[in-house]
């Protein structure tokens, strides 16, 4: 069987790799989805049907969250129209805010916030300001949920507003189930004690806080709990495909809204495969998921379903930002320090998550499965010393090198990463 190469992306492009003569390959993707031929109209169609205009009406104020910088969300599409038709219905656009949902994240800033809003209208005529997860007057305390007892402390911009509006993007989320709607709220403009009770061993260790899973899931039934507690929001939820391109967008109540999306996208993205492999190939998504490394491990835990016990899973991440939050290369270092199961047993004692180390966490479940091989060239040699995987100088080589390993020539190819889950059996999602 002659070589083939196959892209796989990375960056803001794609990376090159050349399989071996004796690989036999497949190549999961997610099933296409026909394209919207204009996506603005869609766009209006999806507002006008959920009646955003009639719902501005009468009301004083409108807040309208956005995604940070490290999802694709298409913001350059709907805000513009979403805010043209708040202030056709009395609301002053000086009373409009657009809040970039960091949770715990960095702010988005200068051109990058630019980047991000993909609108320069937007800019010069609404107020957009960033969430800062640690600035305790900037949050309104809630209570604690029923079911958990997670303390509810959210900023009192989104709280206070008349018209509450989360926008976001659906897509396989490795502990939450799915991405955008209620995720958008919490941890999007959470407090820290909020965001880092969601994330503490007792949510994070949980079997059903998986990809694609909402059934059972204690962080959708806790985000579902504090979107209760909040009272009426709504929510405008995309989905694209692999070019980016949007093939999906509804507007309404934030869990129906949410809910359809989910719907639309769970067939096409989770991938029954039929089987385990043990060399499979990924990538962290390509720009912006694979900025840092924090953000690569979301690639290692999606296709753990079908790499085999003991088997070599190896991904492709730029890092062009290099290893993340100090909170997370302090976890990391730890984790190298320690070793996976006394890493481990620091923190299950804790109520309260150190800011970041959960991500660590995430990425003891494939050291726990099999080897872990990374290709990067935005990690320094600090950085590539506390990712706690093995460094490779070629995705190709590393690929022949574990057919011979494992005397096995069939290998799992996902060129998205973390945005398509392959399913060993025929599987279901909810």
């Amino acid at each position: 069987m002659p070589a083939s190469t196959i892209d796989i992306a990375f960056g803001r492009g794609h990376l090159p790799v050349r399989l071996p003569d004796a690989a036999r390959a497949t190549i999961i993707r997610k099933r296409p989805l026909p394209k919207y031929a204009d996506p603005q109209a869609e766009i209006r169609a999806a507002l006008a049907a959920g009646g955003l205009r009639r719902l501005a009406k009468g009301r004083d104020s409108a807040c309208i969250l956005i995604c940070d910088i490290t999802r694709p969300v298409p913001n350059h599409l709907f805000l513009r129209p979403m805010i043209e038709d708040i202030a056709a219905s009395g609301i002053p656009l000086d009373r409009i805010t657009v809040l970039v949902a960091t949770g715990l994240h960095r702010p988005n800033e200068g051109d990058e916030l630019a980047e991000l809003v993909g609108d320069r209208w937007v800019l010069d005529h609404v107020r957009v300001e960033n969430h800062f997860a640690r600035n305790d007057d900037d949050h309104v305390d809630l209570g604690v949920t029923r079911g958990r007892g997670v303390p509810v402390r959210l900023d009192r911009r989104f709280v206070a507003a008349g018209l509450r509006i989360a926008t976001g993007l659906v897509e396989p989320h490795f502990m939450a189930g799915w991405s955008g709607g209620r995720k958008v709220v919490a941890p999007g403009v959470a407090h820290h004690t909020t965001i880092r009770t969601f994330h503490s061993a007792r949510f994070m260790e949980d079997p059903l806080a998986v990809q694609c899973n909402l059934v059972g899931n204690p962080l959708h039934e806790e985000q579902l709990e504090i979107v209760g507690m909040l009272g009426e929001v709504h929510a405008l939820n995309t989905v694209i495909d692999e070019d980016r391109d949007l093939v999906f967008v509804s507007f309404g109540e934030i869990i129906a809204s949410h809910l359809q999306a989910v719907e639309f996208v769970a067939a096409a993205t989770a991938i029954p495969v039929g089987r385990q492999f043990a060399t499979v190939v990924t990538s962290a998504a390509g720009y912006p998921l694979d900025k840092t490394y924090y953000q690569t491990v979301k690639g290692m835990v999606t296709p753990l379903d079908i790499l085999a016990p003991g088997g070599t899973l190896i991904i492709a991440s730029e890092c062009s930002e290099g290893i993340g939050s100090p909170e997370f290369a302090a976890a990391q270092a730890r984790l190298v320090a320690l070793g996976p199961e006394r890493f481990l047993a620091t923190l299950t004692a804790k109520s309260l998550a150190e800011v970041d180390e959960w991500q660590t966490e995430m990425q003891l479940k494939p050291m726990r499965l099999g080897r872990v091989q990374l290709y990067t060239t935005g990690l320094d040699a600090a950085g590539r010393g506390i990712t706690a995987v093995e460094m490779i100088a070629d995705v190709g080589a590393a690929i022949a090198a574990s057919i011979a390993r494992h005397a096995d020539p069939d290998v799992a190819v996902i060129p998205e990463g973390p945005y398509v889950v392959p399913l060993r059996g025929g599987g279901s999602v909810s």
